[in-house]
């Protein structure tokens, strides 16, 4: 197993990485370069950067890549809503989608909290 792998936040962002992937195959083919590129990358960076930050040294090191998967997640988040304005993601689709990305941002925030908490114990 890959250290990654043990975090209940990676298991989510690969799941909302696959579930971006299914619903951004019936956008239209003119968003190839937009809308569906943009919503895929964000997917993709919230997961990656959880993985790469777990194979990292040290608490610091790691807190970083979550804060920067917690900023992926909070992209995908307005492009998924624009999707849905924009009427190219039907919104339960929308709904569902967006219900795994509000649980897997959850996830990673409590887990970047965790190690917060832990980098100041290690300083007292």
């Amino acid at each position: 197993m890959m250290p990654y792998e043990r975090f209940e936040a990676w298991r989510l962002c690969h799941q909302l990485v696959l579930q971006v992937y299914r619903v951004t195959r019936s956008f239209p083919s003119e968003e190839r370069y937009g809308l569906t590129s943009q919503a895929r990358r964000a997917a993709f960076s919230s997961a990656a950067n959880i993985a790469e930050g777990a194979g990292k040294r040290g608490t610091r090191e790691f807190r970083r890549f979550l804060d920067i998967s917690l900023g992926s997640l909070s992209e995908l988040s307005y492009i998924l809503r624009l999707a849905k304005e924009l009427g190219v993601l039907p919104p339960a689709e929308w709904a569902s989608v967006d219900e795994l990305r509000n649980r897997a941002g959850q996830v990673t925030w409590r887990l970047a909290q965790s190690l917060s908490v832990a980098k100041q114990r290690e300083q007292d």
